[in-house]
């Protein structure tokens, strides 16, 4: 099994395939399964920018479509150019809720080598969690 730095490097790496020729902010997620396999995610823009995707989505997403699903995933990290460690934003925080084991470690990182470990619960302690149905 691959430790945080090795994660993180993943990130990097991961944040090379970033398309941002709007933000110029380029951001990089790894996911590590459970079976060892790393699926990678970047930022993706569109001048639209609400048709733009985050890193964290998109290796989220990646990993769905690939049929693995929360209790597949060991751990997640994300990387872009920040001073300290980056931090997603609220729709991200919101679809890592759904898509992430509650307890699994979210390492937030830097290209500096910066890293901090938390996970979803810190990231959104007031979550909006599935439906549930009062037709009581």
């Amino acid at each position: 099994m691959i430790n945080k730095e090795q994660l993180v490097a993943q990130a990097i790496l991961a944040r090379k395939q970033t398309y941002s020729p709007y933000s110029k902010f380029g951001v990089g997620a790894a996911l590590l399964m459970k079976d060892g396999t790393i699926i990678h995610g970047a930022n993706i823009e569109n001048a639209s920018f609400g048709l733009s995707n985050c890193g964290e989505r998109s290796a989220l997403f990646s990993a769905y479509s690939q049929g693995y699903r929360k209790e597949d995933i060991v751990a997640m990290a994300i990387t872009g150019q920040t001073e300290g460690p980056i931090s997603p934003c609220g729709a991200c925080r919101q679809v890592m809720n759904e898509l992430l084991p509650k307890d699994a470690p979210v390492y937030l990182s830097n290209l500096k080598g910066d890293i901090k470990e938390t996970n979803i619960k810190e990231l959104l302690p007031y979550s909006f969690d599935e439906i549930e149905d009062n037709d009581e």
